[in-house]
């Protein structure tokens, strides 16, 4: 097929637009932006010759969206302590600036500047030899000397010629470009580029970071000429923030060592991960050391596998130092505490404090013993609020809530009319589904039985809510004008329903519900009313399927009840 004149400046033109919108700056190993080995996860990436040479080698842009290391309370899997430093975030960074420690090296650039009786100024580079040479003045020496002391170095050699009238300025402009080899246990062993003042960090970023399975965060070494030329602890880095300085030169290789034995540690603990140590066999205070344990921690819980056999061992904290913790054990802080007091509220028509400290055990009558009611006060109609009991409605409204959207989305239709009908109607299902999850139950605790009901034993964070005596009946739900009104002993609920108006066209008039002050709940055609009750009148609930109008029923008695909330369909 042949393209007209126009069709080949389209397809041209997309080209060039692709390209421009896709491309990326190709970091100093080659292997993609910033990121070194990680570009080999994915196709190799258009080798775009840049348009122009940077003007500085210690330029580079760092990286804009590298990913935030893994937290270790929510992570799938066990997290190595250490593989959090290396995300793509040092191998985007280059050093500048000025470092006082640096030592100046062969093919630094250098820029020296002579003034007075003699004139000079110019950039150049230490040559083989380790020197600069300077008009007049001939070599001078410069190589390892420290980046703080090259100026009085450069000064000192040229005073011996001109010793007077002649100032002098030198300092470092360009650090090296260098080649390092990344070796051991990392992700991508290779032969990285960057600056001899980029730190072993980098470059290990740039091989794609220690490997947790098999590398040591303990022993990493610097080799050059086959001699070592340091060792790192990158714990004492990431605990301590100290790192030795080792300034790289070209054909210098980074090696990491095999993993030493590791602790898995979770639990109670500030840090839980899994750590290495260079000893076969460490104490349970070294190994807190590192976790840290919250102040709630009383125990230690060990797995210890050897071969098939699996033990356990269960450890006060306060013995962890005579506690022997080997290679592969799994240790889990626990805190095994049991409560003394527990914290109780009183709310309502109450004088006296509004946090009572109970004893473990204690009983509702023990907290309404200790009432101070205002005049206004109903203590016989006291209220429990109780946290474990709202989440357990919780748990069965969203069980409830699952079951309708299972009816919903699993629905068959015979012809295309219904299909979508039954699509608009799932559509309304599920939004009031996300409407129904959004409900918070109150978790009000039932006390009808006054005898039996004040020896409830009380929980931790429990609130006690004491009424103001009412002669009101409050009417709400599907009424043309919902109205707190006056009590009357004689009237029933429909009097009540007429008096707010009579009932509306979405009442199911069936369903008409009585919940009194302490929690109970009666059919109105059985109840007898009283002072403080509430009238409920549930909307009407239409729908296709038989089972869908039970589910959404279900769950509007469930929402009215816990939370005192309507939801219409």
């Amino acid at each position: 097929m042949r393209l007209t004149t126009f069709g080949r400046r389209m397809v041209l033109a997309l080209c060039l637009g692709a390209a421009g919108a896709g491309a990326q700056p190709l970091a100093l190993d080659g292997t993609g932006t910033g990121s070194g080995p990680r570009g080999l996860s994915g196709p190799p990436p258009l080798r775009v010759p840049p348009a122009a040479p940077a003007a500085d080698p210690a330029v580079v842009l760092a990286p804009s969206a590298a990913p935030l290391p893994p937290n270790p309370v929510t992570a799938a899997q066990p997290v190595v302590f250490g593989s959090q430093m290396f995300t793509g975030r040092f191998a985007g960074e280059r050093g500048g600036g000025f470092n006082a420690d640096y030592r100046v090296a062969v093919g630094d650039r250098v820029a020296v500047r002579l003034w007075g009786a003699f004139q000079h100024d110019a950039v150049q580079s230490v040559d083989p030899q380790g020197n600069l040479f300077v008009p007049n003045v001939g070599p001078v020496q410069v190589l390892g000397v420290r980046n703080a002391e090259l100026n009085a170095q450069v000064e000192a050699q040229t005073k011996k010629v001109f010793r007077a009238n002649v100032g002098v300025y030198a300092t470092v402009e360009g650090s090296q470009p260098v080649k390092v080899y990344v070796s051991g246990f990392v992700r991508a062993p290779g032969l990285y580029a960057g600056l001899n003042s980029d730190s072993v960090l980098s470059y290990l970023d740039r091989a794609g970071g220690i490997d947790p399975d098999r590398g040591s965060y303990l022993q990493v070494s610097v080799l050059r000429a086959g001699q070592v030329r340091a060792r790192l602890d990158l714990y004492r880095f990431l605990l301590e923030g100290r790192l030795e300085q080792v300034q790289l030169q070209d054909g210098d290789t980074i090696v990491a060592a095999p993993r030493g034995p590791v602790v898995q540690v979770g639990g109670e603990v500030q840090n839980p991960y899994v750590f290495e140590f260079h000893e076969g066999r460490i104490t349970g205070a070294q190994l807190l050391a590192l976790a840290r344990p919250k102040p709630a921690a009383t125990h230690l819980s060990i797995v210890r596998m050897r071969g098939a056999d699996r033990r356990s061992e269960y450890q006060p904290l306060a013995a962890a130092a005579t506690v022997e913790i080997a290679d592969g054990d799994e240790v889990t802080v626990t805190s095994d505490r049991y409560p003394g007091t527990i914290l109780v509220r009183l709310e309502g028509a109450h004088l006296g404090e509004r946090a009572l400290v109970m004893p473990y055990g204690a009983t509702l009558q023990d907290a309404l013993a200790r009432l101070k009611p205002a005049p206004q006060a109903d203590a016989q109609a006291a209220q429990l609020f109780r946290r474990s009991v709202a989440l357990r409605q919780k748990e069965m409204l969203l069980a409830s809530l699952r079951g309708l959207e299972t009816y919903a989305l699993t629905a068959r239709s015979a012809t295309s009319e219904e299909a979508a009908l039954r699509h608009r109607e799932a559509e309304l299902i599920l939004q009031f589904v996300e409407r129904a999850k959004a409900v918070q139950p109150r978790g009000q605790v039932v006390l009808a039985q006054r005898t039996e009901a004040r020896n409830t034993l009380l929980e931790d964070g429990d609130v006690i809510r004491i009424p103001e005596r009412s002669n009101l009946v409050l009417v709400s739900g599907e009424v043309l004008f919902p109205n707190a009104l006056v009590w009357d002993g004689g009237a029933r609920a429909d009097d009540y329903i007429r008096l707010a108006g009579g009932f509306n066209q979405g009442a199911e008039r069936a369903r008409v519900l009585v919940i009194h002050p302490d929690g109970s709940v009666d059919e109105a055609g059985s109840a007898a009313l009283k002072p403080g009750d509430e009238i409920m009148v549930l909307p009407k609930i239409e729908t296709k399927s038989i089972e869908i109008t039970r589910g959404i029923t279900q769950i509007v008695y469930q929402i009215a009840i816990a939370a005192r909330v309507f939801l219409g369909l």
